[in-house]
Parts: C-alpha cells; sequence; structure tokens
C-alpha cells in the first residue's frame, strides 16, 4: 500500500509559492461570488424601488429558499475534496465516478429541494408582521422554486471543477448567468412591471444560463461519467456533515431571519439590504477558503501533512488583511452605502447604517472562520467542522438575538450582536483545531481509503 501512495516523494508544483497558488485559485472564485453577490445587490435595488414590502418579502423567501437546498449543496462540496485529493495521490482514474456520483447526488437532493419550496411557500405569510410582505414572499418563492435544480446541478458541476484546480471555467459561467439576471431585471421589473415575479424569473434564467455554461466545456467529462457504488458511498460519507453543518447553521440564520421579520418592515429590509452589503466584505475570504480546501486536499492525498499548516497560514494572512481593509472602508463610508441603498426611506437608512457598524465587530472574524473551516474539509476532518459550527450557530446565535432582540428590545441591532459572538467563538475553536493537528487523524483516514480504492 505504501508504494501505491508514498509519504513523502509526490511533488507538488505549488509547495514553495502556496500563496501565490491560493490566489490563482481564489481570483476567479471571488469574481464568481461578486457574480453572485452582484446579481442578488441588483436584485435587491430593483424590488427596493417597489417598496419596503416587496424588499423584505423577497429577503425572506430568499433565505427561506436558500435553506431548503443548502442541504444539498452542503454535501456536493464533499467531491470538491475527493477530487483534489485523488489528484494529490495521483489517481485521476477515480475522476469520472467521482464527478458521476456528484451529478446523480444533485439530481435527487434538488427535486426534494424544489418540492420543499413548493410546499412551503403558500405559509410564509405567517411569518411575517407585515401581510403585504409574506404576500410577496409567497409569490417569489413558489416560482423561485423551479430553478432549483439548475442552481444544484451548476454546483454539483463547480465543485467537481474546483477538485481539479480549475476555478476559471465557473468563473465565466457565474459571470454569463449574472448577465442574463440583470438583463431581464430591467426587462421584467422596470419594464414590464412584473414586480417580485419578474424578479424570480430572471434570477431563474440566470441559473440555467450559468448551469449550461458550464456543462458546456464538461461535455467530454460529463460522457466519460460513471456512477459507482464506491464513489456514491465515498461523496456522501464525505459531503454528509458538511451538508448537516450548512443546513442547521442556516436553520439558526433562519430562526433569527423570521425574528427579524416580526419586528416591522423597516428592521427587515435593513437586515437584507445591508447582508447584500458586506457580502462583499465576505467573498474574498471565502474563495481562499475554497481554495485552500484544495490545495489542502492535494497536500493530504499526497502525504504531505506539513504542507497543510502553510497554506493556513497563507490564506489567513490574505484574507484577514482584505477583511481588515473593508473594516476601514465601512467605518468611513457605511452610512453613506447605507442611505444610498436605501433611496428616499430615511428610517431605512438610519437603521441600515447602524447594522453596517456593527458588522465591524465580525467581518476580521468572519474571514478567519470560513478560511479554518476550508482547512479542515480539505483535510476531511469534516466531523468535527460540523459539530463545533453547528453547536455554535445553535448556542449563541438564536438565543442572544431573541434576548437583545426581543427581551432587550434592540430590535435587529441586537440580532446581530449575537450574529457577532457567534462568528468570533467559532473562528476561535477551528483554528485552535488547526494549529493543533487535530485534523491529522482524518487525513489519515482519507489516505488509507485511497490505498483501499487503489488496492
Amino acid at each position: 500500500m505504501s508504494a501505491l501512495l508514498p509519504e513523502t516523494s509526490i511533488s507538488l508544483a505549488w509547495v514553495d509559492r502556496p500563496g501565490r497558488a491560493l490566489l490563482r485559485l481564489a481570483w476567479p472564485i471571488t469574481i464568481s461570488m461578486v457574480s453572485f453577490s452582484t446579481m442578488t445587490l441588483a436584485s435587491t435595488a430593483f424590488v427596493a424601488h417597489l417598496g419596503a414590502d416587496q424588499l423584505a418579502g423577497v429577503g425572506l423567501a430568499g433565505v427561506i429558499g436558500f435553506a431548503l437546498v443548502c442541504f444539498g449543496i452542503g454535501v456536493l462540496r464533499g467531491a470538491k475534496t475527493l477530487v483534489s485529493q485523488a489528484l494529490g495521490a495521483k489517481r485521476e482514474d477515480r475522476i469520472p465516478a467521482l464527478l458521476g456520483s456528484a451529478v446523480a447526488l444533485a439530481g435527487v437532493v434538488s427535486l426534494v429541494g424544489l418540492l420543499a419550496g413548493e410546499l412551503v411557500a403558500p405559509y410564509l405569510d405567517r411569518l411575517t408582521a407585515s401581510p403585504g410582505a409574506g404576500h410577496f414572499a409567497t409569490e417569489y418563492l413558489t416560482i423561485r422554486s423551479l430553478g432549483t435544480p439548475f442552481a444544484i446541478l451548476f454546483a454539483a458541476l463547480r465543485e467537481a471543477k474546483y477538485g481539479q484546480g480549475d476555478t476559471k471555467a465557473p468563473m465565466r459561467a457565474s459571470l454569463a448567468g449574472n448577465a442574463v439576471n440583470i438583463s431581464l431585471d430591467i426587462v421584467l421589473i422596470l419594464g414590464l412591471h412584473w414586480g417580485v415575479r419578474g424578479a424570480a424569473v430572471a434570477a431563474i434564467c440566470g441559473n440555467a444560463t450559468e448551469l449550461a455554461l458550464l456543462a458546456i466545456p464538461m461535455a467530454a467529462q460529463l460522457r466519460a461519467m460513471k456512477v459507482t457504488r464506491a464513489a456514491l458511498r465515498d461523496t456522501w460519507a464525505q459531503g454528509l456533515p458538511n451538508g448537516l453543518q450548512f443546513v442547521m447553521e442556516v436553520g439558526a440564520f433562519l430562526i433569527v431571519t423570521l425574528l427579524v421579520a416580526r419586528m416591522s418592515a423597516v428592521d427587515a429590509a435593513a437586515h437584507q439590504m445591508v447582508l447584500h452589503l458586506i457580502n462583499v466584505s465576505f467573498l474574498p475570504a471565502h474563495a481562499l477558503a475554497e481554495a485552500a480546501a484544495v490545495l489542502v486536499g492535494q497536500a493530504v492525498g499526497a502525504g504531505r501533512n506539513e504542507l497543510v499548516p502553510r497554506v493556513a497560514r497563507r490564506a489567513i494572512a490574505l484574507g484577514g488583511g482584505y477583511s481588515s481593509a473593508c473594516c476601514v472602508i465601512y467605518a468611513v463610508l457605511g452610512s453613506s452605502f447605507a442611505h444610498a441603498l436605501a433611496g428616499s426611506d430615511a428610517a431605512l437608512g438610519a437603521r441600515a447604517t447602524t447594522l453596517v457598524h456593527v458588522s465591524l465587530i465580525f467581518l476580521v472574524a468572519d474571514a478567519a472562520n470560513v478560511i479554518a473551516r476550508g482547512v479542515l474539509r480539505g483535510a476531511s476532518d469534516v466531523r468535527y467542522a460540523a459539530v463545533v459550527g453547528i453547536i455554535c450557530s445553535w448556542f449563541t446565535t438564536p438565543p442572544l438575538a431573541y434576548l437583545f432582540g426581543v427581551v432587550l428590545g434592540h430590535g435587529v441591532v441586537g440580532c446581530w450582536v449575537g450574529l457577532a459572538v457567534e462568528i468570533i467563538v467559532g473562528a476561535s475553536l477551528f483554528w485552535l483545531r488547526v494549529w493543533r493537528g487535530g485534523w491529522q487523524p482524518a487525513a489519515a483516514a482519507a489516505r488509507r481509503a485511497l490505498a483501499g480504492t487503489a488496492v
């Protein structure tokens, strides 16, 4: 078995310059995420001009819709880890089966997500303080759920490409999807006056576009893919903790969103608006986390555990530096950004400004949080990441949001304070795991699994 997977003899091209390799992988992911954020922010801006009820309704429906599909997206992240580890171990022969398992799982979970969205949508009017916001939330989710298969299948192909070290093809597809979405927002919302229905249809068309434009250059790989029981089992085992962590954390955040939705239309609108605004500061860190997961996966597959801390250090230096710069920008210009997005609604602008200032507490910690998770996922230490992530999210954010926001009467501002506590505590625990090497047994198990497949 050792002859198949030597512990030290496999060299990786990026060993001497891990920072450069991280940037090479991360910048297309960042652009993809910025494209997605721009897509969401553009739709939010168009809907915001329709009214606070429309904005609050679309924001609530968007969070719930994402909660219904996040388990599947989390599971599919396991494919990225397995593909990168296979490449590090020079087991390219495993990729067709891993790609096939990702597509097969995506097909199943996308149908479940579509059905769940259609079943949940009629009840959203019971979750808001404003009947108008509830009506628009139901209208948006009913239509938007129809695009679930496009979004999840795209995630499957994207994760496989990321695992292979190709982050540019998904970027190009995302940019095209964003262009279609924004163009249709202009036509359907402003031109044809379809309102939130137009926003939902535009988003579906954007998802379909990015799926098609990623599948086309992958045609040869898709024809060669195969579905095997072993690959399905491995992908599911690797992805299940990710999926559970993802859905539980989104569930905790959804509880906070529901608390905010019952406060006032201004609180709900400010909550969604500032989330979209500060996403710009989150995105590079999330991209670096994805890139770190790929490089760590390659190192683990190659038996080069000593490279994992090096990748982690480079990633946190890059992500922390960018987040710190964003803190300065938001501290100086946050009020201007908030009032610009709020338009003529002075109350909305003031509330959004306060939330921007609260976000300064956790922007750098969020970068540390997601990058550490990426490192642990790449090393197959997914169970620890899942357990800690779930405990932090459920024992901090919802209780503290209720305490500060409802009991003490601080509204949405109190809810964001609870969110800040979750992020800071989680970041501390994840980085302790990285630095102390608690991921090494999981990495060794992943190598043994690769060796077993080779035998």
